[in-house]
């Protein structure tokens, strides 16, 4: 099978032939029909150490399952969030991470919807009551951030705010339902929000912190890092509370579960609407990485194996 691989830090992406894997206790082996290209593999392409496994999230179908797993058999439809190498014709997937799809869904709905709109729930439980709230929402235009502002404005949000990178974003951000968006360099961004759903980090976080009303937080699920300066938070009566996807999937899985149907009916209905930028081919990793990386994308980008 073809793989998607690279050899030092920044280095060129490369396919390469090797076996398809067996899977392991616990774990799925899935045929990729589609993979999400997430901000933070590609961050860590660029930033890590030493090479990773090109993981992220993976749609597809069953063809064998390891020893212990109860929930699926060959021929499932599922998706998931792959930690090994998800960037391949065939990839792992913990039991835990995985969802069945609906019949109605295809696999590039799955990994557009599925990762990222749990990802936008989650951070908005983190946040607090949504209804009657304002929300801004950073990298509204991402992946995650463009299901945000519409799953803000579906759980009754008062006033959705949508901070992007720059302005010919704007259109498409208020077609999701924002009321303003701002840009990250302006001065200011706006009247204060209670909430403030962050997916970049780094330095970001100061105006994001300085956008919110006395008693606001701020949920942070960026790999960015960055640093916030504890006078920021005292001033104001302010907070910042982290989300991690992944311990909700291991640690609460009724609750995972609950968000994912939430997600189907909703777009089932079509009461939310995933969009993807690009769709490539598993040699054009690389492209999709570029696309990422210059903040060009509406919407979630793909890649199709």
């Amino acid at each position: 099978m073809r793989r998607v691989r690279y050899e030092s830090t920044g280095g060129p992406l490369f396919l390469e032939e090797v076996p398809v894997p067996e899977p392991g206790p616990g774990e799925l082996l899935v045929r990729c029909e589609a993979v999400g290209v997430t901000l933070p593999v590609v961050r860590k392409v660029t930033e890590a150490a030493d090479p990773i496994a090109l993981g992220g999230e993976i749609a597809g179908e069953v063809v064998a399952v390891g020893a212990g797993v109860t929930r699926y058999r060959s021929g499932d439809r599922v998706t998931g969030l792959c930690f090994g190498h998800g960037y391949a014709d065939y990839a792992p997937l913990r039991e835990e991470m995985a969802s069945s799809l609906p019949d109605e869904a295809g696999a590039v709905d799955a990994v557009a919807l599925v990762r990222s709109g749990l990802i936008a729930l989650g951070a908005l439980a983190a946040a607090g009551p949504e209804r009657d709230a304002a929300v801004l929402v950073t990298a509204a235009a991402g992946g995650v951030g463009h299901l945000a502002v519409q799953l803000a404005r579906i759980r009754g949000a008062a006033r959705v705010v949508g901070a992007v990178s720059s302005s010919d974003k704007a259109d498409f951000v208020r077609s999701l339902g924002a009321d303003e968006v701002v840009r990250y360099g302006d001065d200011a961004w706006g009247e204060p929000v209670d909430h403030v759903l962050d997916g970049v980090g780094g330095d970001l976080l100061t105006p994001a912190i300085a956008a919110l009303a006395p008693g606001g937080r701020l949920v942070a699920y960026s790999s960015g890092g960055g640093t916030i300066q504890a006078y920021d938070l005292l001033v104001g009566a302010k907070s910042v509370i982290g989300f991690q996807m992944a311990r909700i999937a291991r640690d609460e899985p009724e609750r995972y579960e609950r968000w994912r149907r939430e997600l189907w009916r909703l777009f089932a209905r079509g009461a939310v609407r995933p969009v993807v930028h690009a769709e490539f081919a598993l040699a054009d990793a690389a492209k999709a990485h570029e696309v990422i990386e210059s903040r060009g994308n509406l919407g979630k980008v793909v890649l199709r194996p």
